[in-house]
């Protein structure tokens, strides 16, 4: 008989294996996982897959229906709009605006945000609680007014509308991270560590932060749904992107003059955000329990 091997073990799956696997059993969050991998392909290589500009107008192509159609035409897949600007162009293009832009002014609201948390979550006395009562008064002003005040006051467009977005977002950053940081504070394992004599930061970066990425993940979904959301309906509201850039929200607002005429000017951005919002969350919930099980092991 042979030999067992006494040196060989079973290899643990590394934490991104796992994520993989939990988006493997369910289907519908691999779908969405494709969608947004797609969108994020399209916005950094999306303009040079597009034959046209996103503003060029063909004038012997005014309202085309999409290619299936009869009265459509092969070179414009999914029709033109009332300008004869190609449709998949303008979508393309629209997804830097509506979804790239404030993906990174989430990042970055997600930074100052999670610094100012856990700073705000390791003091104590007067100033945290001061803090504390004025992001309860934020917080419950819904996001999208805020924005609007704030543009209100900058004036309308789209390096406006994310800068808005970007100064409602760090507030909720904040918030989720300072609150999440105080739970912790009050287990046990947090006064074993500081009677070892760790210091703060150790326990921020090795203590509470691992502890509180479910958290985290969260409220980064949620943020990017917001963020992605407003700026489409500020947009829509003609306060952010301005024609004619085509970013999908103001796509929407444009089409509603010829919606009865042309429907697939009107379709196209609105299911183009609605899978967006959808797939964000989606991969979002999908992480949380990758990572809520990673915890429980």
């Amino acid at each position: 008989m042979p030999r067992p091997n006494l040196y060989y073990e079973e290899r643990t799956p590394s934490p991104l294996e796992r994520v993989w696997h939990e988006f493997n059993r369910n289907p519908l969050a691999r779908s969405a996982l494709y969608i947004i991998i797609l969108i994020m392909f399209l916005c950094v290589f999306g303009p040079l897959l597009t034959p046209y500009g996103p503003n060029e107008q063909i004038l012997d192509a005014i309202s085309l229906p999409p290619a299936w159609s009869e009265a459509g035409d092969i070179r414009f897949l999914l029709g033109t709009d009332e300008l004869g600007r190609d449709m998949v162009t303008r979508i393309i293009y629209g997804a830097r605006y509506t979804f790239g832009y404030p993906f990174l002014v989430v990042i970055a609201s997600a930074a100052i945000g999670i610094s100012l948390g856990a700073i705000a979550a390791m003091t104590v006395g007067v100033k945290s609680s001061t803090l504390k009562h004025l992001l309860d008064v934020l917080m419950s002003i819904p996001s999208l007014l805020l924005a609007l005040i704030i543009i209100a006051i900058t004036g309308p467009g789209l390096s406006n509308a994310l800068l808005a977005i970007g100064l409602v977002l760090i507030p909720q950053f904040l918030h989720v991270t300072r609150n999440a940081i105080h739970d912790e504070r009050q287990k046990p394992y947090v006064t074993a560590s500081r009677l070892n004599g760790v210091s703060d930061l150790y326990l921020l970066a090795m203590v509470f932060f691992p502890n509180i990425v479910k958290v985290l993940v969260i409220q980064l979904t949620i943020g990017l749904s917001i963020a992605i959301l407003d700026i489409a309906a500020l947009g829509f509201l003609r306060l952010g992107a301005q024609s004619p850039t085509p970013e999908w929200g103001s796509m929407l607002a444009q089409s509603l003059e010829v919606a009865y005429i042309s429907p697939w000017v009107m379709a196209l951005p609105g299911i183009a955000l609605f899978l967006t919002l959808v797939s964000v969350n989606l991969v979002g919930e999908t992480l949380r329990i990758a990572i809520q099980k990673q915890l429980e092991r």
